[in-house]
């Protein structure tokens, strides 16, 4: 994970744990409550994560007040 910013790791790490107990669907605003960060700088870094992270798969799933992301494990 030498590639990844901080942020990105604890974004990565956050959604790798979350994935294995299960969960898929996630928004910005709650993985950012979840490690203290802002919803902007979890949503400005989830499409840059999408294309480059090889441990979770990260998809733009929907858009309803805000964009909804599904997460699997690669």
């Amino acid at each position: 994970m030498s590639e990844y910013t901080e942020e990105e790791q604890r974004i990565v790490a956050y959604l790798r744990e979350s994935v294995s107990r299960g969960e898929r669907y996630f928004r910005a605003k709650n993985i950012a409550e979840a490690i203290g960060l802002s919803s902007k700088q979890v949503g400005s870094r989830l499409p840059r994560l999408a294309e480059k992270s090889d441990d979770v798969d990260i998809e733009k799933w929907g858009r309803a007040r805000s964009t909804t992301w599904r997460v699997t494990l690669s």
